[in-house]
């Protein structure tokens, strides 16, 4: 099984579900280091999603591939780490899992209504324009992936408490 004592996992959404401040508790909650992958977008992707260009898969590899590289080296050190990455496609997610061993996701679930309404209440890189686009590439985990669905509408607590239920009870995974 899956060391629950020290979980890999990202928290995944579309922008303005908010990862970071979920992310950033759970990891307080479960001892880990906290990294909000935004910290690893290239210039390049900032200034292009500031100016209202979604981004593409050529724009997104290195980051992904940057954040790989930052969970494969809390696993390698023998801690845990919680990543507020947006990981929208299952390919994506997959090549995350590409460089880790049991990577798990907590996907919080928000409706259209509410991301918009936060995102416009917010100070942030990504525009409320990019929302749709967000929700257009946006692939919710599927049954046969490692993941945690959340309504990200619910209480922080809630939502901690939900996840370290289902720490324990994840599948094994090869990695």
């Amino acid at each position: 099984m899956i060391d629950p004592a020290a979980p890999a996992l990202v928290v995944m959404s579309a922008s303005g579900a908010g990862k970071s401040r979920f992310g950033a508790a759970l990891a307080q909650a479960l001892g880990a280091r906290f990294l909000d992958a935004d910290e690893l977008h290239p210039e390049g992707n900032l200034r292009k999603m500031a100016s209202g260009m979604p981004l593409d898969d050529s724009d997104r590899a290195p980051w992904l591939d940057a954040v790989a590289t930052w969970i494969a080296a809390r696993q390698a050190a023998g801690e845990g780490g919680v990543v507020a990455c947006s990981a929208l496609r299952r390919r994506y997610r997959d090549r995350l899992r590409g460089g880790s061993r049991g990577l798990g996701f907590v996907y919080l679930a928000v409706p259209r209504q509410e991301l918009a309404r936060r995102m416009h209440t917010r100070s942030h890189f990504m525009p409320p324009a990019l929302l749709d686009s967000q929700l257009a590439t946006l692939e919710p985990p599927t049954t046969d992936e490692d993941a945690c669905t959340l309504d990200g509408t619910r209480a922080l607590a809630a939502n901690i408490t939900r996840v370290e239920a289902w720490l324990p009870t994840r599948r094994a995974t090869k990695g």
